[in-house]
């Protein structure tokens, strides 16, 4: 009895100290092409890893125009055509300067692409390549967002 009492008692506290998630918002950029579909990513600023445009929710639009905004400042995404239910999400560790990590959970919304600029706010920040579905999943970290990617 006290080791039934003692699991649920461990899985109770688990939960209790799980960390609080920040939210944010992504954007999955596709487009069309000869050879199938591609996948826009682009490079974090920090690190320089494979990432998909994303930022903190913005007062004033909702999560799927806030999603495209930072698909406008990261990546020179022009015009998309946005789904408003979001595909799903994944959870990762944002480092920030200093050393100071905080776990956040991204929602992520899928657009088609319409139209890019070559100049744009982060150009010279970030490096954005079209991808194959596959290639684009094997550059990512996240398993959840492989999966999205995958199954676009």
């Amino acid at each position: 009895m006290f080791a039934f009492v003692k699991s649920h008692f461990e899985d109770a506290l688990r939960l209790v100290l799980k960390p609080t998630r920040a939210r944010q918002v992504a954007a999955v950029c596709y487009r069309h092409t000869r050879a199938g579909k591609k996948v826009l990513l682009v490079t974090s600023r920090g690190t320089g890893r494979w990432i998909v445009p994303k930022g903190w929710p913005i007062k004033g639009l909702e999560d799927p125009e806030a999603a495209l905004q930072e698909a406008w400042e990261e990546a020179g995404v022009k015009s998309a055509d946005i789904q408003t239910d979001p595909v799903g999400t994944y959870d990762y560790d944002k480092k920030r300067a200093g050393g100071d990590v905080t776990p956040v959970q991204a929602q992520v919304y899928v657009a088609e692409v319409e139209s890019m600029a070559d100049s744009y706010p982060e150009d010279h920040q970030r490096e954005r390549r079209w991808f194959s579905q596959d290639e684009a999943a094997s550059r990512v970290q996240e398993p959840e967002l492989k999966a999205i990617l995958r199954d676009l």
